[in-house]
């Protein structure tokens, strides 16, 4: 990936520091797999040694970062062209491509030797699993060429708590499963109302985003439909037995909220360009909401343990 003259000219004399490798860890999504992780380790049934269940989460972060890191390295010259992404730290000189792609491949390897080696085998290779799906199947071949990129590139983002259950039980469940399904399930609505308030840097650079293939109104239909489809998902934890009437009320009743708020959304005459709060809220609520599910999914089992 080149970068521009100018970005080249400062990456020759600027050392890189901690901080700028450290953002190409994409450290604020990196903050919500571990979170999510944690949660599958927490309720997975049996015992895992706390070295070895830190371990395991610590590998799962890497195994995040490094695929954030080689997502930039990839997507360079699409970072560029974007206002919210020229910052990072390729596209403005501050590390060159090379040392990324390095990086990023380095830290990869390390965390799946590491899962294999200290955890377990069906764990590591979920893992590996995890990292070629965001950078080869996500990132270089779905990204640049289908509005569908994120649906089915999402996927990456909602192992991190089957690979936990993993490394707690050695083996794959419905249960676990199950988790991964509501991550996938609330992955496109989040990142549509994204894409939605940052249409125009993704048509700039280029990027097939559902909103610039195909219109406004259809991404507001498409987070409706796919919010009203997600709902019973989350409800499956409650459903199958390894969640609570807590974690079933709570489910209901943020997934009332979110399709209330893809409703509004739905029927806001007013376009993005103009206003786009609306979006602005189902994205920002989406965040709460995953976290808000699995952080009482987590909290509610420690209770029944201690009970």
């Amino acid at each position: 990936m080149d970068i521009t003259s100018e970005n080249q000219e400062l990456n020759d004399y600027y050392l890189p520091t901690a901080g700028d490798y450290f953002c190409l860890l994409k450290p604020r999504v990196v903050s919500l797999v571990i979170f999510t992780a944690f949660i599958g380790l927490l309720v997975a049934p049996g015992e895992i040694h706390p070295i070895i269940g830190f371990t395991a989460i610590l590998c799962i972060a890497v195994a995040a970062g490094a695929s954030g890191c080689l997502n930039m390295w990839y997507e360079a010259d699409l970072d560029a062209k974007m206002k919210r992404t020229a910052g990072r730290p390729i596209p403005s000189g501050k590390i060159d491509p090379e040392s990324a792609l390095h990086f990023g491949v380095g830290l990869s390897v390390a965390s799946v030797l590491t899962m294999g080696l200290l955890v377990n085998a069906v764990a590591a290779v979920l893992l590996t699993v995890t990292i070629l799906f965001y950078v080869v199947v996500y990132t270089m071949w779905l990204k640049r060429r289908t509005a569908q990129n994120i649906v089915i590139g999402g996927a990456s983002g909602a192992f991190p708590p089957m690979v936990a259950w993993a490394a707690v039980t050695g083996d794959v469940s419905l249960a676990s499963v199950t988790l991964f399904a509501i991550i996938f399930m609330w992955t496109p609505p989040h990142f549509w109302a994204l894409s939605l308030y940052a249409c125009k840097d993704y048509a700039n650079a280029g990027i097939p985003m559902l909103p610039v293939v195909s219109g406004e109104k259809a991404t507001k239909n498409h987070i409706m439909l796919y919010t009203l489809a997600m709902v019973p998902v989350t409800l499956l934890p409650w459903y199958f037995g390894f969640a609570g009437l807590i974690y079933g009320a709570t489910a209901a009743l943020l997934g009332g909220m979110f399709i209330w708020l893809s409703y509004a959304l739905l029927t806001d005459k007013k376009s993005v360009d103009e206003d786009s709060a609306s979006a602005k809220k189902v994205f920002f609520f989406s965040i709460f909401y995953l976290f808000a599910l699995f952080a009482v999914l987590g909290i509610e089992n420690l209770i029944g343990r201690v009970l």
